[in-house]
Formats: C-alpha cells, sequence, structure tokens
C-alpha cells in the first residue's frame, strides 16, 4: 500500500487530475468502520461537484515562523475524484473494481523567511457516498525550505493510520509507525464542505496537521483537544452567515480556527492558527481568501494558458 518511491502527487499532462468519473464501480471490499466517523451517516456532496471542474481558492497568507509573521499566499484546490480503496491511489486505468468518489484536498502554502523560502504541500482523500468507508483513506504531505525536505504519508488500513515519515532531519525521520483511529486535522476541510454540521464537538481525539508537527517538530500522535461549532462573530473575516470550527490544543497553547460559508457549498473564507514560536511568544498565521475560480485547470498547461493565473491574483 505505501510506496517509498512516491516523493510528491503531481499533476502532469500524463495523469491528469479530471474529476471524478460517473463510470466508476463501487467498491465490495470494506474496511472495518470505527465510531469516529459513523457509517450510517455517509458525507454527502451536491451538484456544485459534479460539472467537471475544480474550484481552486487563493488566501492571502502571513504565516507565524521562528520570531516573525511572514508574508506568503496559499492555494486550495478541492475535486472529486475516483480512488482506489486496496491500492490508496487515484483511480487511472478504470480497470479495478475496488474504486470509490472522495473529495480531494491540495493545500499549497508559500512563504518567505528572511532569505529563504518554504513550499508546503498537503493531500486530503476524503470519501463520500461509500458505504463502509468513513475514514479519511489517506493523506500526504511534503516541505521544502533551504534546509532540507521532509514527506509523510498516512493510510487508513482498517483499524489504525499506517505513518511513513522520511525527513533530511535526524530527528524527524526516517519512521514507519501505527497510530490509533483518530479525526485528522488535515481531513477536516473537506469535512467542513461536506457535512460540517456533522463535525465532531466537545473533546476529541485529533492527530494534529502534517504542517503543524513538521513546524512545530511534535510527534505525529493524538492529542487531545476542544472543538467547538457555531456562528462567526471575529473581524477578520467578512461574508454573510460565516461560520466557525474552533479546535483548542490544549497542551500546544494553540487554537485553530476555520471560517466557512453557512450555506452549501461551505466556501471556506479563511482560517486563524495561534500557537507560541520559538521565543514562546503566541502569534497568529491568518489566511484570507481573495479569489475564487472553477476550473478544469489540467486542461490550461500551455504558455498561452498562464494569463488565466490572474484571475486567481497570483503572479
Amino acid at each position: 500500500m505505501l510506496r517509498s518511491a512516491v516523493v510528491l502527487l503531481m499533476c502532469i499532462s500524463f495523469w491528469q487530475c479530471r474529476p471524478a468519473s460517473p463510470a466508476a464501480t463501487p467498491a465490495e471490499k470494506e474496511l472495518t468502520p470505527v465510531s469516529i466517523w459513523p457509517a450510517d451517516s455517509l458525507p454527502r456532496l451536491g451538484n456544485y461537484w459534479k460539472q467537471g471542474k475544480a474550484e481552486i481558492s487563493r488566501f492571502e497568507l502571513q504565516q507565524h515562523r521562528y520570531r516573525d509573521v511572514h508574508p506568503g499566499e496559499a492555494v486550495l484546490v478541492m475535486v472529486t475524484e475516483d480512488f482506489l480503496t486496496d491500492q490508496q491511489v487515484k483511480n487511472d486505468r478504470y480497470e479495478n473494481p475496488n474504486s470509490i468518489p472522495v473529495l480531494k484536498t491540495n493545500l499549497l502554502t508559500r512563504f518567505t523567511t528572511g532569505i529563504y523560502d518554504y513550499s508546503i504541500m498537503t493531500s486530503a482523500f476524503t470519501p463520500v457516498n461509500a458505504p463502509g468507508f468513513p475514514m479519511t483513506l489517506k493523506t500526504t504531505h511534503s516541505n521544502q525550505d533551504w534546509c532540507g525536505q521532509t514527506f509523510m504519508q498516512v493510510n487508513w488500513a482498517g483499524d489504525a493510520y499506517k505513518v511513513l515519515v522520511r525527513s533530511y532531519f535526524e530527528s524527524e525521520g526516517d519512521v514507519d509507525t501505527t497510530v490509533a483511529p483518530a479525526v485528522l486535522e488535515d481531513e477536516l476541510w473537506n469535512r467542513i464542505r461536506m457535512q460540517p454540521e456533522q463535525l465532531p464537538t466537545g473533546k476529541v481525539r485529533m492527530l494534529p496537521s502534517a504542517t503543524v508537527a513538521r513546524l512545530l517538530h511534535i510527534p505525529f500522535s493524538p492529542i487531545e483537544t476542544e472543538a467547538t461549532l457555531g456562528e462567526y462573530a471575529g473581524n477578520d473575516f467578512a461574508g454573510q452567515g460565516l461560520r466557525t470550527y474552533k479546535v483548542v490544543f490544549p497542551s500546544l497553547q494553540r487554537s485553530l480556527e476555520i471560517v466557512f460559508e453557512a450555506q452549501a457549498p461551505h466556501l471556506i473564507a479563511g482560517w486563524t492558527d495561534a500557537y507560541p514560536g520559538f521565543d514562546g511568544q503566541i502569534r497568529r498565521t491568518v489566511a484570507k481568501r481573495t479569489h475564487l475560480i472553477l476550473d478544469d485547470y489540467w486542461t490550461h498547461n500551455s504558455l498561452n494558458d498562464k494569463d488565466m493565473r490572474n484571475r486567481l491574483g497570483l503572479e
């Protein structure tokens, strides 16, 4: 299932990132359901996600790192596609019957820290309309800066998550381990877009995002959190009917807040993430949406298509 040769999920012309095909055959093989995401409450998506296009959002980013908050940008790409449950990879050939639709999140963040820069990407693959598959099946993460690279992959194995880490840094890699079932912070974006009313609240055991685990140099293991879902009453984000999902990590002195629209398709307005820096002072990362388009971007890969980046406010 795990392929150590995989370094990064890339969309190139040979392996197009096309949306889910209606011809995909539902899988017969079932992984063991767990109580975190009840199997009798299937995540569903409306017609918004059946247009044969991806949703691409650009965010103005203020990223907390070291002892400062650095300017940058984030790009959130969300799209449905067909996914093989046995190999846990995209269904490209449509020869394997173990295929189900998933909602995929690709979150890319880029920012500079003084002279050097960071490039981070996280992907999450969460089943929709798939009986017997209540858990997010896979996440991947890569982080590049001038010091080195790290790669992390998490796969659902039926009763636990298998975790692979490959890192330039001695303290972080190489690691092959298993962690107990818990909510994945990296799947929250998909869960919000599907059925935000099913987000867990109260005391929640949560696996921290790969980005946070990397930047804060903490183990990837379940953390006790306090989660709340309610109306947004802050000043960072503007919009009608905004709601907020807030997760507090007491042991990390960390608070994550994701703000989204109450009406489907529950567009993400932005997020904040506050935690102590290397000097112990708490600072906030803030991401505010500035642009959003729907586009079959995998077909727009020529030099003539470069001007389309202006529609997203990208250089």
